[in-house]
């Protein structure tokens, strides 16, 4: 075994989770996550706990079976949400051996089930959770890189001092936090303003999500105004959209289109009334994620990116005296800011081509 699983292992469950003895944990995880999933029960038994391995959402090949062949309304089973209301934590692997195996499935369809499972996804939420990826060869091809380049790629971004990371990151998440009033201005494609008042930012170090890198909150509902071009692709649902552009006005999205797959963002801002609001402002800021690589875990903490996410907004950022968007689905789209681009709070520039103002050469 490659020591970095174990190094990834362990960071999972003393970092990200927090595990202590007794804990019950739940693992999701394809097959093709084996080595991960030993390396974690070793890590987990280490810690006095309890591991159970499921396949409830990354065997993408059964769920792919179920949804081309339940012909009825989808409901939320009482046992799936029985488990989820029993642990203490949970850990979802992301890679599989065919990251389109959803490909051939109604959108309509796939939006229906995810509005049904909303139940079991809060429940999931509620409890200690952490989010992460092994590098498998379905997702080098995916990524367009080698296995091994994919992998070393992979534990760069994952295998590193998460304290330091958190140290970094906590000026503009408090600058954030501080703030009323954001402007994200990237050539002459995007101009978008929002307010953030009242509104809490975390500071992403490797806990719910590994890898981390970012800050990020929520906007006020209804304060998005103007328009955003997302120019690096959106894979959802095993499908790419490429080229997003969405306009909005007093915060609801009024007129979108897509260079590639508009009919899948359609469904995607559809899904229910909450899907045309925005739920999340994130800013990445692991630059050893240097690449887009059509994974969303990573593509999102890319360094020197904004993205904003649709949908479901977390409701840790959102202040006592908000509303939380609500919606079933919660799609993360990402504008490269590195050239020709700022961010701007309260009428000051905080980042500029990619550049903090507390970093050499802002």
């Amino acid at each position: 075994m490659d020591p970095r699983i174990r190094e990834h292992a362990s960071i999972v469950v003393d970092h990200s989770i927090d595990c202590e003895a007794g804990d019950e944990v739940v693992i999701d995880a394809h097959p093709e996550a084996e080595d991960l999933v030993v390396a974690l029960v070793e890590a987990i038994a280490d810690a006095g706990a309890h591991p159970l391995v499921i396949q409830e959402r990354t065997g993408k090949r059964f769920r792919r079976a179920y949804l081309r062949n339940f012909d009825g309304e989808f409901e939320a089973p009482d046992h799936v949400k029985a488990l989820y209301e029993a642990m203490d934590a949970y850990i979802a692997i992301k890679g599989s051996d065919n990251e389109t195996q959803l490909a051939d499935v109604d959108t309509g369809t796939q939006a229906a089930y995810e509005r049904a499972y909303e139940p079991v996804k809060e429940t999931r939420l509620q409890k200690t959770w952490n989010l992460t990826l092994f590098p498998a060869p379905a997702n080098a091809q995916q990524a367009e890189m080698a296995t091994e380049e994919y992998e070393n790629f992979v534990w760069d971004a994952i295998v590193k001092d998460w304290d330091a990371v958190a140290e970094h990151q906590q000026p503009m998440a408090d600058r954030l936090t501080e703030a009323e009033k954001v402007r994200i201005v990237s050539g002459e494609t995007t101009d978008l303003t929002m307010s953030v008042a009242g509104n809490e930012t975390l500071n992403d170090h490797g806990e719910a999500n590994l890898p981390g890198g970012e800050v990020f909150t929520a906007p006020v509902v209804d304060s998005v105004e103007g328009e955003a071009y997302f120019d690096i692709p959106i894979y959802h649902q095993g499908r790419e959209i490429g080229g997003a552009h969405l306009v909005f006005e007093d915060g609801e999205v009024v007129e979108h289109s897509a260079e590639k797959n508009e009919e899948l963002l359609t469904d995607v801002l559809e899904t229910d009334e909450g899907a045309s609001y925005l739920g999340e402002l994130g800013i990445g800021m692991n630059r050893d994620i240097d690449r887009f690589s059509r994974n969303i875990l990573f593509d999102e903490k890319m360094g020197d990116t904004v993205h904003m996410a649709v949908g479901r907004a977390y409701p840790e950022t959102v202040g006592e005296d908000n509303e939380q968007n609500e919606s079933a689905v919660h799609v993360d789209m990402i504008l490269d800011m590195s050239e020709d681009s700022y961010i701007e709070l309260d009428g000051e520039v905080v980042q500029q081509n990619g550049t903090f103002w507390f970093e050499d050469g802002f």
